[in-house]
């Protein structure tokens, strides 16, 4: 068995915590895998291990103390994209037959839907403007 210097060690290790860092989008695995490869180089640069140890130890605690709140408070100020059904609510849309509480139909974003209004006593004519409250399978809820 060959003896294999210790930054390989590190390297291994820097390599063995980008896995988990892949398969589980936890930034904090790709943190370590920072300080086990500061580690590697300190290894390389002949410090010694418990040298070693405290350069992964501070490198990772320090990349986790710093760029996890701020990658956290990117991901909070990103602004939320709709998608699906959750996109059409709250948008405007045109009656193309009467609608009211039993049915009918609207143009919403291009695309003829069943509707119905919010309020089984009010309906709306042929031409007038409606907003979508909810859909409800494929039947728009309108007012």
């Amino acid at each position: 068995m060959t003896n294999i210097d210790a930054w390989v060690w590190w390297l291994i290790g820097a390599v063995g915590l980008g896995i988990p860092l892949v398969v589980t989008a936890m930034p904090e695995f790709g943190m370590f895998a920072v300080g086990a490869i500061a580690a590697a180089i300190t290894a390389a640069l002949g410090g010694g291990v418990p040298v070693q140890l405290l350069v992964f130890v501070i490198v990772s605690v320090a990349l986790i103390a710093v760029v996890r709140p701020i990658a956290n408070r990117h991901r909070d100020q990103r602004p939320q994209h709709r998608s699906g059904i959750d996109a059409l609510r709250g948008r405007s849309a045109v009656v193309t037959e009467r609608v009211d509480g039993s049915g009918g139909r609207i143009k919403l974003a291009g695309e003829i839907w069943s509707a119905r209004t919010l309020d089984a006593d009010s309906s709306f004519e042929p031409g007038q403007q409606v907003d979508v409250v909810e859909i409800d399978g494929a039947t728009a809820v309108v007012m």
